[in-house]
């Protein structure tokens, strides 16, 4: 089992989390990138941020990215997100917020396994809360975005959502085998075990 460390970061206007994980304490992969402050506090740290993986497009989760790719930081998200992500600056001027906007620079599926800072993710694809929405599975730690969270779930009913295919994909976690420590995009850690006895979407 890889050993590393978590360190979670509220982020942008939300406050959504993001995540720092690190196993050597030198560089460091990074969860989401709401805004600049997980960027500061790698810097703070003195952790080498090698790449940003995104659970999903939603401006609360990708505010710090342009910054990101303006330090050298590559960002990736999944083929089937890429149109959410292109579509936040618009998205978000209906509400009188702003998102730089950036292209990711790589992509990924279902399956992949992502390896970078010493530190192997693998994809596991989850739509509903959004089409291309995906959580990532490092060691026993799940990173579930706005998936799953303690008690509760992702909503559905902005555009790409799909309540049917949340419940599947909630269903394809639950039916995991490792007992995760759940790390979801805002409020506070879980486990997956404690989610499927006692989360009442895991019915």
């Amino acid at each position: 089992m890889e050993k590393f460390s978590v360190f979670c970061v509220p982020a942008g206007v939300l406050r959504a989390n993001s995540y720092l994980v690190t196993a050597d304490g030198a560089s460091a992969v990074l969860i989401d990138c709401g805004g600049e402050e997980p960027l500061r506090e790698a810097e703070r740290r003195g952790l080498a941020v090698e790449a940003v993986l995104l659970t999903h497009g939603h401006f609360d989760h990708i505010g710090g990215c342009a910054a990101a790719q303006a330090r050298g930081i590559r960002v990736g998200c999944a083929r089937a997100e890429t149109e959410t992500v292109a579509a936040q600056p618009a998205f978000t001027a209906q509400f009188g917020l702003t998102v730089a906007p950036f292209t990711p620079d790589f992509t990924f599926g279902d399956g992949d396994t992502l390896s970078f800072a010493g530190l192997s993710f693998r994809v596991v694809a989850t739509p509903g809360h959004t089409e291309g929405g995906v959580c990532f599975l490092c060691g026993d730690a799940l990173f579930t975005g706005d998936t799953l969270f303690a008690g509760s779930v992702g909503r559905t009913d902005f555009p790409g959502g799909s309540a049917g295919k949340l419940r599947q994909s909630l269903q394809k976690l639950f039916a995991l085998a490792e007992d995760c420590t759940v790390y979801p995009g805002h409020d506070e850690a879980t486990t997956l075990a404690y989610e499927r006895k006692y989360n009442p979407f895991a019915k």
